[in-house]
């Protein structure tokens, strides 16, 4: 259990900070928004995954992952949306 929290930290904050980069321009997000996005895009894209039939997949679960980045790229991009409309005031 401590094991599978410490692993979605891990992928969350690599899969938050990718999904970052992948957006172009500035984002007006601080780092630790964007871990806390990847950290819950891995919760929920595991889920979606799960629903979606990807459950057994030999070898690195990539279509799991892809699922996970999608949405933290969406989270990522939705925070620098409204942290613009924020400064923008």
């Amino acid at each position: 259990m401590l094991g599978t929290i410490l692993w979605a930290v891990i992928g969350g904050a690599v899969i938050g900070m990718l999904a970052r980069l992948v957006i172009p321009g500035r984002q007006r997000v601080p780092w630790w928004a964007t871990v806390g996005v990847g950290v819950v895009a891995v919760f929920i894209g595991t889920g979606l995954a799960e629903i979606l039939g990807f459950r057994d997949t030999p070898g690195i679960d990539w279509k799991k992952h892809l699922v996970q980045f999608g949405i933290a790229v969406a989270g990522v991009l939705l925070l620098s949306v409204l942290g613009r409309r924020r400064a923008d005031r």
